[in-house]
């Protein structure tokens, strides 16, 4: 009986560790289970950028990546993606190039992170965002990249990635990079991957 009882008392008191390590081993399983949730047709929301916000993103990278400062802007579409990001300022501001380009100047404090844009608005700048364990990365793909891949993995987020190494612009979808993008080019994957509103309103 006293057996019993020990053995009672071990498993109660277990049972709120065993569950917090459970949390700690699945999360990445967990975090893809958010993810599907929030891609799911019940939370289903339709995502667009109108086509003065894709104008100011062409031209920021375009002048990040011809002065070679890296950058790294993350679209969220579909999957809410606030509980992959650690750190971060809080912003909230309408998108701009000059918005950007404050941001990713090398004396800014902000501009080793990612920022994070809402449809027509800029809410959160100096995110760290989790990289991805993939190791058939090319060697080229420093830390930013690895960055950008690692969200689009877990979400159907799109990033645009400037290399302060090669002044090269990518874009990162579905874990993938779509590499040596000018800005005619940047532009058309854009619209491509995210549909885009004509109109000057959103």
């Amino acid at each position: 009986m006293t057996f019993l009882r020990v053995t009672g008392w071990v498993l109660s008191n277990m049972s709120g560790y065993l569950f917090l390590g459970l949390i700690i081993i699945f999360q990445p399983e967990l975090r893809r289970a958010l993810a599907f949730i929030g891609e799911s047709k019940f939370f289903e929301r339709t995502v667009s950028l109108n086509s003065q916000i894709v104008d100011e993103l062409v031209r920021t990278a375009t002048i990040l990546a011809n002065r070679q400062l890296g950058a790294l802007i993350i679209i969220q579409r579909n999957t809410d993606i606030s509980h992959y990001v650690t750190l971060g300022q809080k912003i909230d501001s309408v998108v701009s190039k000059d918005l950007l380009l404050s941001i990713f100047i090398p004396y800014s404090p902000l501009h080793d992170g990612a920022v994070i844009l809402e449809g027509t608005r800029l809410t959160y700048a100096g995110c760290i965002l989790p990289l991805t364990k993939r190791e058939d990365i090319a060697q080229q793909y420093g830390t930013i990249h690895r960055a950008a891949i690692g969200i689009t993995e877990e979400t159907d987020a799109v990033a645009i990635v400037v290399s302060e190494e090669r002044g090269e612009i990518s874009v990162s979808v579905g874990g993938q990079i779509i590499p040596n993008l000018d800005a005619n080019a940047l532009k058309e994957t854009l619209g491509e991957i995210i549909k885009i509103n004509k109109s000057a309103e959103d």
